[in-house]
């Protein structure tokens, strides 16, 4: 499941985009918590407002429909909300081991490939 969250400008014009999929974890042996609902950013656009406050947005869009933790990779131009918003570093790295078996080493923001 795909979400978006847009913005609309003056004429009704859309001017910033936001989308996230959502991926839902079961939790195991909780007597009241059973599903972790995640939400996961994926494609953003935005030129009348910063990426930062965008992604606020989107923090509080997906809060207010009951998503329990929002995930964003170190790609594109992410590393501009990233500290700001307080998200935590991950623990490990990501192999796309069908794409990079003959690639070198790729800074995150030249990266603009999103696997679900």
């Amino acid at each position: 499941l795909c979400d978006s969250y847009v913005v609309e400008g003056e004429n009704q014009k859309l001017t910033d985009f936001v989308s996230f999929y959502s991926l839902p974890s079961t939790v195991m042996h909780h007597a009241v918590h059973k599903v972790l609902r995640a939400a996961y950013a994926f494609y953003s656009v935005a030129t009348s407002v910063s990426l930062v406050d965008l992604m606020q947005d989107a923090l509080v869009v997906t809060k207010n429909n009951g998503y329990d933790v929002f995930n964003a990779l170190d790609l594109m131009d992410n590393k501009e909300f990233l500290e700001k918003l307080k998200f935590g570093i991950g623990d490990g790295n990501l192999q796309y081991y069908l794409y990079n078996w003959r690639c070198p080493e790729m800074a995150p923001n030249k990266i603009g490939l999103v696997l679900q």
